[in-house]
């Protein structure tokens, strides 16, 4: 179980700083050829995600007892920001880019691997 907390703690790390290059590019700053358009609510959404899923990773890298609760909120948290964008995206609320729709997608799976690891995680530990 060791090496899954660590695994998930690190990812959870990866993912906000993920979070925070596409919440950078929704505010206007292009990383060289990508950019995205300025999206504003995407620019929020996306730095409240890097923020919750920065927390979890702490918690579970520093050995914190709400370090699973934690990860999961962190990451339910995170993973409804992500679907929220694809539903805005589907519903026409923004310019759809094949980053966008990578991003997202792999956000998505991502998040929802790293949910479904924490619960069992959670369940085995009780």
């Amino acid at each position: 179980m060791d090496a899954l907390r660590r695994a998930l703690g690190w990812l959870s790390l990866l993912y906000a700083l993920i979070f925070l290059c596409f919440a950078l590019m929704h505010a206007g700053i292009a990383f060289g050829p990508a950019g995205e358009p300025v999206i504003v609510p995407a620019a929020i959404v996306e730095t409240l995600c890097a923020g919750a899923t920065l927390a979890g990773a702490y918690g579970v890298l520093s050995g914190r007892a709400w370090a699973w609760d934690g990860l999961i909120y962190s990451h339910a948290a995170a993973l409804a920001g992500v679907l929220m964008g694809i539903l805005a995206l589907a519903l026409g609320a923004g310019e759809a880019s094949a980053l966008l729709s990578w991003y997202h997608s792999l956000m998505a799976a991502a998040l929802a691997a790293g949910l479904a690891g924490s619960f069992y995680v959670s369940r085995v530990r009780r």
